[in-house]
């Protein structure tokens, strides 16, 4: 058959299983949380302790699992098989996070550069406005200067 542009393809079925990678996202988060906290490695601790002590010191017809601990070690060869790829999963979501939150605060920092710029130079035209204004300390001094002129009348020129 001819692939055709005016017709739909033909759905076809898959057999692989579907799952949400927003959910399984949030789920490896959580697990990678988890597995960096004093709580886990005390678990681990104890989980160990108690598989060790059980097969050393049981009676024979109830060891599982003999001296070189071979289950053991699958069972943590395991663990880590999975965190692993659990926890790097969690730190690029992590990290997707943090560039997405980089870039708005690059682009706050911009507006904000922008406005202090802005209030800059409108302070700038304030300073300059104000200079060619006559201030209030300049007055009363030509005040004062006036005043001091009226008080000594023989002082002032000949019009008088």
């Amino acid at each position: 058959m001819v692939n055709r542009l005016d017709q739909p393809r033909e759905l076809r079925r898959t057999f692989r299983p579907h799952y949400d990678p927003e959910a399984f996202g949030r789920l490896s988060e959580q697990f990678a949380r988890f597995l960096g906290t004093a709580r886990f490695l005390v678990y681990m601790t104890v989980f160990i302790t108690v598989w060790v002590a059980w097969n050393w010191t049981a009676p024979p017809h109830l060891v599982f699992d003999h001296y070189p601990f071979i289950f053991l070690t699958l069972i943590l060869s395991l663990q880590a098989s999975y965190a692993a790829p659990l926890i790097l999963l969690a730190q690029n979501r992590q990290a997707d996070r943090d560039r997405v939150q980089a870039e708005r605060d690059r682009l706050a920092s911009e507006r904000n550069q922008a406005e202090v710029e802005y209030l800059t130079r409108e302070i700038a035209g304030l300073r300059h406005a104000l200079g060619e204004l006559a201030t209030r300390e300049f007055i009363r001094d030509e005040l004062e200067h006036l005043l001091e002129d009226l008080r000594r009348p023989g002082e002032r020129g000949p019009d008088r």
